[in-house]
């Protein structure tokens, strides 16, 4: 049985998507406040189609979103979106959290990869973290969830229903890194009631 968190505790919430993700990451993100703690996203896009997205979902959404730039800080209300040909990874240092992206090999055959800023955000903030994995071909991010959930970080994972592609997600399941599936519509939901009254494991 996972310990209970309080919203207090919670650092960042982590999101991987791909085939079919840029309409879920929107129909999760226009739902949140834009109080929460600070988010990074991982979806498969080339290289300008990043921040045409990023800025698409700035103008629908209450929390900021922009495409994330090396060394941005992380700040409460502020969503980042990894820039398509670059890895993005969260790091600690003394000021708190902040991301690089920078130029990289292809992990698990994507850059950005989501298994590379899941398993960064598993290692900056361990415990003190949400990872969200959404519709996708492949397994990217399966790995990198089951790093988060090792650490003791709350999982969600997309339904096979709702999902375009259930790969990622049903990867992600099978290696047992999901403490919660959740239908699109309830993702959302599923977070803030987190963030609100913790979650346990189950």
């Amino acid at each position: 049985m996972k310990t209970f968190f309080s919203k207090n505790h919670i650092q960042i919430i982590a999101m991987g998507a791909s085939t079919g993700g840029t309409e879920a990451l929107l129909s999760i993100l226009e739902k949140l406040p834009a109080n929460l703690p600070p988010i990074v996203i991982t979806q498969h896009m080339p290289p300008v189609f990043t921040q045409m997205y990023a800025e698409r979902l700035d103008k629908l959404c209450k929390m900021e979103v922009r495409e994330g730039k090396d060394q941005d800080r992380l700040y409460p209300g502020l969503c980042l979106i990894a820039p398509g040909g670059l890895q993005m990874k969260v790091v600690r240092d003394v000021q708190g959290l902040k991301v690089e992206c920078k130029e990289g090999e292809k992990v698990s055959g994507h850059c950005p990869s989501i298994d590379y800023l899941f398993t960064s955000v598993a290692e900056s903030c361990g415990h003190n973290a949400i990872g969200i994995i959404l519709t996708g071909m492949g397994k990217d991010g399966a790995n990198g969830l089951l790093a988060m959930h090792e650490k003791g970080a709350f999982t969600l994972g997309q339904d096979q229903k709702s999902s375009i592609v259930y790969g990622m997600p049903m990867e992600a399941y099978k290696l047992g890194a999901v403490d919660k599936q959740g239908n699109l519509n309830e993702i959302a939901s599923l977070l803030i009631n987190a963030m609100k009254e913790g979650a346990a494991e189950g």
